[in-house]
This record gives C-alpha cells, sequence and structure tokens, in this order.
C-alpha cells in the first residue's frame, strides 16, 4: 500500500481543475483579487505539485483594479485539446467568462477570450464530433442551475443558445460544472450546497451532451456534511482525471479547521481515488470520509520528492511563483535591484485598509503551526509611515507587526483591524539603530508578534486569536490567510524572508 497526505497543496488553492497530458499531470486554482492570477501546478504523481507559474500575468489578462475582498478571478477549468492548453475562468469584477491558451504550458498565455454566457464557473468540453461546449451556472429566479451552450473555440461566440441542462440533485447552488465523457456516457459533475459546511460534489449523465441528465442515485458522491467533529469540512468543487493506466482519481477542495468550525488557511486541495460501480456511477474514496493519511493500492508513477528549496528570498530578478500581489500592482513600487538581496518598497497613500493595491507582496500561510520572519531597514517619519510584516486575509481583516514613528523615535506596533474594530498596541521603543528582525509565530489558534536587533534579543509586541482572522468572522470571503510584507507612506527594504513550518 502507497500513503499520501492531504492537503496535497496546502494553504488557499481553492477550486482545483486538473487534465492529463501523457505521464504529466497539470492544475490550477482559483486566485481572486491576488495578482498574478490562477496559479498552475505540475505533477507526475497527483500527490507532489511544483507551481511552475501563472495563467494570468498581465494586466490585460486580468484586470482587478478596485475588485473587492474575494472577487477577480473565480473557478478556473484547465483542459488540452489537439496539442493546446485552454483555462476558462471567470473574472467577477471585470468582464465575465472567458478562456485564454497557449501551445506552451511553461509559456505565455494569450489574452481573454471573452464567452456571451453569463454565470460563473465556466469550463470547456471537447467532444470527439469536435464541437466544443461551455457549461456554467444559469440563474434561475428564485435559485441557479447548469446551462450550457455550443462555441466557437476560435472567437468565444456561441453557436446555439444557453439551455439549462441540470437543476442539480437538490442542494442549493448548482455550480463548478465539469463535462467528461466514458464509455458512451456524458457525465456532468457539479458541486452543490454553497462552499461552506454543506458543500458537496454530485454527478449526473446522459447519452448526449444536451441530455436529459440521470442524477447518479446515490449523490452526493462525496461530502463531509453530515459530519460536526472531522478535521475536514466543506468538502467540495472537484474534477477527475484519469491515469495511463486507467485509473480515475478526483481533485476538491475542503477546509482544515483550527477550532470547533473555524478556519483561517482558506480551502485547500486534496485527493482522493475513484472506482466505477457495476452501474457505471463512480465511487470516491470507497465511499469512505477523506482522510489526512491515505492509502491507496497505487499511484500513478512512484512517489518522488519535488526537491525543496527556499523560495522566500530575495535574491534575483523576478519574485519566487509563490509571491502575489494585491490586485494589479504598480511595479514602480517594487525593486529587486537597488540592494542585492533585498526587495525595496516604494510605500505610497494606498494602504492594507482598502480595496487597492498598496505596496504588499505575500505568499499564502499553509500550515497552523509556522514561522515567519524577515529583516526590516526603514525610517519611517510620521505616525502614519509604517512597514513591517502582516497577517493579511482581506482588507478589513488583519494583524500587521509594523516599524512606525511615534514622539520622533522609531518604534515597533503591533496593528490589528478586525472589522470595524482598530487597536494599536503600546509602541516597542527599540535598541536598534539599522535593520530589525520582525517575527510572526502561530499555532491553531494564535498568532505572535516579535521584533529585536537580532534572534537572540526577541520582545514580544503581542498576540492575535486566528479566530479573529477566519473566513466566519467575515461576511463572505472566499480566500485564506497571507503572510506579507508592505509599505505605507516610507521606503521600505526587506532581506532574509523565511517561512517554515513549525
Amino acid at each position: 500500500m502507497i500513503h499520501y497526505q492531504n492537503p496535497i497543496i496546502p494553504g488557499f488553492y481553492p477550486d482545483p481543475s486538473i487534465c492529463r497530458v501523457k505521464e504529466d499531470y497539470f492544475l490550477v486554482t482559483s486566485s481572486f483579487e491576488y495578482f498574478p492570477g490562477i496559479p498552475l501546478f505540475h505533477s507526475r504523481d497527483l500527490v507532489h505539485w511544483e507551481q511552475i507559474g501563472h495563467v494570468l500575468t498581465r494586466k490585460s489578462q486580468a484586470l482587478l483594479e478596485k475588485c473587492p475582498a474575494s472577487g477577480g478571478i473565480w473557478a478556473p477549468a484547465i483542459r488540452h485539446h489537439k496539442g493546446r492548453f485552454y483555462v476558462s475562468a471567470t473574472n467577477f469584477s471585470h468582464g465575465g467568462n472567458f478562456f485564454v491558451w497557449t501551445d506552451d504550458i511553461y509559456g505565455e498565455w494569450s489574452d481573454p477570450i471573452w464567452m456571451e454566457q453569463g454565470g460563473i464557473d465556466p469550463s470547456l468540453f471537447f467532444d470527439s464530433d469536435h464541437c466544443v461546449y461551455l457549461t456554467s451556472t444559469y440563474d434561475l429566479p428564485d435559485s441557479q442551475a447548469i446551462g450550457q451552450c455550443q462555441i466557437d473555440i476560435d472567437s468565444g461566440k456561441r453557436l446555439s443558445d444557453t439551455k439549462i441542462i441540470w437543476e442539480g440533485s437538490g442542494g442549493k447552488y448548482p455550480e463548478g460544472p465539469h463535462m467528461f465523457k466514458r464509455e458512451g456516457w456524458y457525465y456532468l459533475l457539479a458541486a452543490e450546497g454553497g462552499t461552506e459546511y454543506g458543500h458537496m460534489v454530485t454527478i449526473a449523465r446522459g447519452t448526449s451532451p444536451w441530455g436529459p441528465f440521470e442524477s447518479c442515485p446515490y449523490n452526493p458522491i462525496l461530502s463531509h456534511r453530515d459530519t460536526m467533529l472531522h478535521h475536514f469540512q466543506a468538502i467540495g468543487h472537484g474534477d477527475v482525471t484519469d491515469t495511463k493506466e486507467g485509473d480515475s482519481w478526483m481533485v476538491f477542495h475542503g477546509i482544515r479547521t483550527s477550532q470547533y468550525m473555524l478556519h483561517h488557511l482558506g480551502r485547500e486541495t486534496m485527493l482522493a481515488p475513484v472506482t466505477w460501480d457495476e452501474n457505471g456511477w463512480p465511487v470516491v474514496n470507497q465511499g469512505e470520509k477523506i482522510l489526512e493519511n491515505m492509502e491507496v493500492m497505487r499511484l500513478p508513477e512512484e512517489a518522488y520528492e519535488i526537491r525543496w528549496e527556499d523560495p522566500d528570498s530575495f535574491y534575483g530578478s523576478v519574485l519566487p511563483k509563490v509571491w502575489n500581489y494585491l490586485r494589479n500592482p504598480d511595479l514602480r513600487q517594487y525593486s529587486l535591484t537597488d540592494r542585492k538581496g533585498s526587495l525595496k518598497l516604494a510605500g505610497g497613500d494606498e494602504t492594507l485598509d482598502e480595496l487597492c493595491s498598496p505596496a504588499f507582496v505575500g505568499r499564502r500561510q499553509q500550515h497552523f503551526c509556522m514561522r515567519a520572519e524577515v529583516w526590516l531597514d526603514a525610517a519611517p517619519q510620521g505616525p502614519q509611515a509604517r512597514a513591517g510584516l502582516t497577517v493579511y486575509h482581506t482588507n478589513e481583516h488583519h494583524y500587521d507587526l509594523a516599524v512606525s514613528c511615534r514622539e520622533g523615535k522609531r518604534c515597533v506596533i503591533l496593528y490589528k483591524r478586525v472589522g470595524d474594530m482598530q487597536t494599536e498596541s503600546q509602541p516597542l521603543f527599540l535598541d536598534v539603530s539599522e535593520k530589525m528582525l520582525l517575527r510572526i509565530e502561530s499555532d491553531a489558534l494564535e498568532y505572535r508578534f516579535l521584533a529585536g536587533r537580532d534572534e537572540n534579543h526577541l520582545q514580544m509586541a503581542g498576540s492575535g486569536r486566528t479566530q479573529l482572522l477566519s473566513t466566519e468572522c467575515m461576511p463572505m470571503t472566499f480566500t485564506g490567510c497571507y503572510v506579507g510584507v508592505f509599505a505605507e507612506k516610507t521606503d521600505a527594504w526587506f532581506e532574509r524572508f523565511q517561512y517554515c513550518p513549525v
């Protein structure tokens, strides 16, 4: 037996979609207000994934200006057809449904080709008769369904009217549709129940891509909606791939709760095997719940480890692939060449509290227990100028360990923003003339913020509950916590950033 661990891609990587080309697997996830958009991963064994880039790397591909928290790029789907890769997605804040394409998965992608069908969660299906179908959600007066049309893949234009093909199995918000063909049947995979604790994966099938579609008699085929104490919750939004050997697998997202019914890392990508019963219906993980430690008969290839390299230092001419900006950045505010080994942020008037693009770069928090630290050189002038290290979930929910200025002296302050409440710790005046070490330590329940002239002289600036950065404490968010650096109204140089699980 072979063992692997869920989540296979930890941290805020929701709405996974997958395709296979020979022995290679490629996977994409949602990115919302972060840029570059749609992280792109590669694997040979479905368990170990390496980020090879992003799909949307230009503003012309992903306009994100002033998009709200959890706006932006939703639910991508990746497909491969006749040597070309396609990724479809929704820009919820600017433009609607689109797809991009590339002939080189490691290269640049096209500008968006906008599609005429509304809704969200678009997915392309290439049938054997050369017809291309677009499925997405379809709004009804008091509910939602799955709609479909035939499109011209060169222009994105509709070649047919949109038809409602399935209203789901009875759960609310049928969404995330993916169509595939197997042994003469057209299968329609969907997510239902909303992306919260009632989430689930359902499926239907028919003999035509237009239906009628028969609901699987034991829907949902995957859900944890009937469990209260399981560590994994909100399981749903799946996609299916087959190996060269003919085995089937499903990727999907779920959450790990930090405490009862609370989560702050976001929805994470998970994996389970799929078998097919005697009637041709899929059975996920033999009908059992999804576990952190999974045991399977085999994987596509012998499991291999991706060589770990610390991707977080600021050497080189570009940021490592794990880093993101908020919305479309003004790249004049960022420099990796001003000082060797440092990232310079030229902080302007934009702040972390606003729906804008402040001088910020961050990477996903992927572990409950982690340590993140950075060396900072900054001399803010005035109480509004500050720079430092942040745990950021939205513009209304973040904890910031920052160097600022009080009484004409440089000091360290812990700022906490939770909804309409804002607090500042007492200034911590440290005997540090130049660079300062800032550190965040966390477990499942708490963040601790420290600062000092080196690791042997760190002082506690304060702490904050993870609970108050949890999705359940916010109106409606689909993202997760980032750890990042920022600057406001001051220049700042950051070096030797490190993130590691503990």
